[in-house]
């Protein structure tokens, strides 16, 4: 597998349904801050939709985690709108190897007032480029039964749902990287 860091992302605009537009980029360390407004920004059920449980803030250890992914290992992206004081972070990205190298596993947050605009697709569909571009071979993720709108947007993609170990309250989705254009 080639390990590639987030420095080797080349930052892109993305122009959404709605006409809005916003800059795809790997996260920063400085985005700190802005990743704890965005937390915040998600309504609880969006918060618990991506953590799957009632996560309220990042502690400092998932920050450090979050703005600082092991390049060799993980890769996050996030979705900035406005510029200089009013920039903020909408909507974010990552995957992480699974125990079988060739497999990496997704996760994904829009913030509450960006969804329905076509961010997640536009997002996910960037993550599976960066995945299969670093040599992962399928992703797998985990969503809520509950969630009707991301379980559409993964199939989709390509992605098939299969039985979940968690139960029938989670689906898994899993995609081969290699057959997705």
């Amino acid at each position: 597998m080639v390990a590639a860091g987030p420095a080797e992302f080349r930052a892109v605009v993305l122009s959404l349904r709605d006409g809005s537009q916003v800059t795809l980029r790997a996260i920063r360390e400085d985005d700190r801050q802005m990743l704890q407004a965005a937390l915040r920004a998600l309504s609880s059920e969006s918060r618990y939709s991506r953590f799957m449980s009632a996560v309220r803030e990042l502690s400092p250890a998932m920050l450090d985690r979050a703005t600082r992914p092991d390049a060799h290992r993980e890769f996050q992206l996030v979705a900035v709108a406005g510029s200089g004081s009013d920039e903020a972070i909408v909507a974010g990205t990552r995957y992480c190897p699974s125990a079988d190298t060739n497999t990496c596993e997704f996760a994904i947050a829009v913030v509450d007032a960006w969804q329905g605009r076509g961010l997640a697709a536009q997002l996910l569909a960037a993550l599976m480029q960066a995945a299969r571009e670093r040599g992962f071979e399928h992703m797998e993720g985990y969503i809520l039964a509950s969630n009707p709108r991301m379980l559409k947007l993964a199939r989709r993609l390509g992605f098939v749902e299969v039985d979940s170990p968690e139960g029938p309250s989670v689906r898994l989705v899993r995609c081969d990287l290699t057959r997705v254009p």
